[in-house]
């Protein structure tokens, strides 16, 4: 079965999770053809992500002249599809975070995608997050394309769901996916009751590869790692000035800020008023086998984040045996318990962030050891990525197998009895 991938920037360093799921469906017999908007000529610190581009087609690597050209050949093969298609957009264009003109965009885009799909004998579309990537697939289906679906991850697409008209992308989905029961509920929100069966629960999943090996016990130098775009909703800022207060309190401490991004300039003036330049490290963007590196090295990963989906990154640290300070935000608790796999306190409080790093630095190597098991063993039932591919596989192979109960199917009947 061939099953096209849409993403809007592919591959990416913060998009190892689509890379993942797309080799482990392979290695459950799956033919699947990437296709992303931009990425072509990127830099990338990851030689799998590399691996990745050479399998990848683009929308936009043609050119300019490429979108015009595509909808020309739409307009002449299938007229009335793409007339159908233009209203689907304008209507996608009211109330909506981007202007109008961009969705135009969106359907040229679509425009240029289904001849693709329709010669690899394509038999499903699947979009990654909610936005303009899950638009390019619903006007895809429009034009003649094949079903689709998508995965919504948060936190922006519950940062703004009506003006990204999520709840018409999911009606008109074959399915959808939500990465946590979070995730869910709040896609629940913004649909009708019959639709709910369509929202199905698959996790972000692992490789066994990254966490193969002999155990790592954790370090005794007070050393933590934040992994992560350097963003508003991750809460760095907080993070910088938590360690200044534990430096101004005399408590050792060392930070590794893994990542870059737009808030990186703010960042480094804090670091340097709080005087902490000797104390804080930001890496800038780097490859899988760095983030392993610097989790190992750390004493736990720690992630300040205001709004989330479920980060990957915690998956990561936990599949590394590394316990984990975090926040009571969006699906998180859902894996991380306090007191057994690491640290929960609220977002946006700095004190209950100072608290927390406190025990944790404070904590015995044998006592984070003991965390550091629970949350391997956690992850590893909830997370991995041959198990998740299979129920993703499951939904797919639904969608297109007579006689099978499909999530469309199952919507249906739920609107029927309604």
């Amino acid at each position: 079965m061939k099953i096209a991938y849409l993403v809007n920037q592919y591959p990416k360093v913060s998009h190892s999770f689509i890379r993942r799921e797309i080799l482990a469906l392979e290695r459950q017999g799956f033919e699947i053809e990437r296709i992303a908007v931009r990425g072509w000529n990127d830099h990338l610190a990851d030689p799998e992500d590399e691996r990745e581009r050479e399998h990848t087609r683009y929308v936009l690597q043609g050119g300019a002249a490429t979108l015009p050209l595509a909808v020309l050949r739409q307009l002449i093969t299938a007229p009335l599809r793409l007339i159908s298609a233009v209203g689907l957009a304008l209507r996608m264009g009211r109330r909506a975070a981007r202007p109008w003109p961009v969705h135009l965009i969106y359907l040229a885009e679509a425009c240029r995608i289904v001849p693709w799909m329709q010669q690899a004998g394509v038999r499903h579309l699947h979009a990654h997050f909610g936005t303009n990537s899950a638009e390019v697939a619903m006007l895809a289906e429009a034009l003649g394309g094949p079903p689709y679906s998508f995965t919504v991850h948060g936190p922006e697409e519950f940062d703004q769901p009506e003006f990204l008209h999520l709840a018409e992308k999911i009606r008109r989905a074959a399915f959808v996916v939500a990465i946590s029961s979070y995730g869910r509920s709040q896609l629940y929100r913004w649909i009708g009751y019959r639709d709910w069966p369509k929202v199905q629960v698959v996790h972000c999943g692992l490789e066994p590869a990254f966490h193969a090996g002999a155990a790592v016990p954790p370090p005794r130098a007070p050393r933590i790692v934040c992994v992560g775009r350097l963003c508003e909703q991750k809460g760095q800022l907080l993070l910088v000035t938590a360690v200044s207060r534990l430096v101004r309190n005399g408590i050792p401490v060392e930070l590794v800020l893994a990542g870059d991004g737009e808030m990186r300039g703010q960042l480094e003036s804090l670091i340097a008023l709080y005087g902490l330049q000797s104390h804080v490290v930001i890496t800038g963007w780097i490859g899988s086998d760095r983030v392993r590196a610097e989790i190992l090295a750390a004493r736990a990963l720690v992630l300040p984040s205001f709004a989330e989906g479920l980060p990957v990154v915690i998956m990561e640290a936990m599949a590394l045996r590394r316990p984990v300070l975090t926040t009571y935000v969006a699906g998180i608790p859902e894996l991380v318990r306090p007191g057994r796999e690491g640290w929960l306190f609220a977002a946006g409080d700095v004190d209950a962030l100072v608290e927390a790093l406190e025990q944790m630095l404070a904590a015995p190597p044998e006592l984070l050891a003991e965390m550091g098991q629970a949350a391997y063993e956690r992850v590893l039932e909830r997370h991995a990525i041959d198990v998740e591919a299979a129920k993703l596989g499951h939904l797919f192979r639904a969608e297109v197998t007579p006689g099978v109960a499909s999530a469309r199917t199952l919507a249906n009947v739920a609107e029927g009895a309604r």
